[in-house]
């Protein structure tokens, strides 16, 4: 590796971060009091009312 290509290599590395556009960067890391439930079993929850609406209809209509 030349030298010219490492200074390239490490201005890379130490590029700044973009600035947090609205705070939302922040609000990701607050934690919050409450409930807190995986996002798969609200996916899951979610499917399986639908399979179950739609199982309903069609067998009790």
């Amino acid at each position: 590796m030349s030298v010219g290509s490492q200074s390239t290599m490490s201005k890379k590395k130490n590029a700044p971060m973009p600035a947090s556009s609205a705070g939302l960067l922040r609000f990701f890391e607050d934690e919050t009091e409450g409930v807190k439930i995986r996002p798969q079993f609200v996916l899951a929850a979610s499917m399986s009312l639908i399979v179950v609406s739609i199982l309903l209809n069609a067998f009790f209509r």
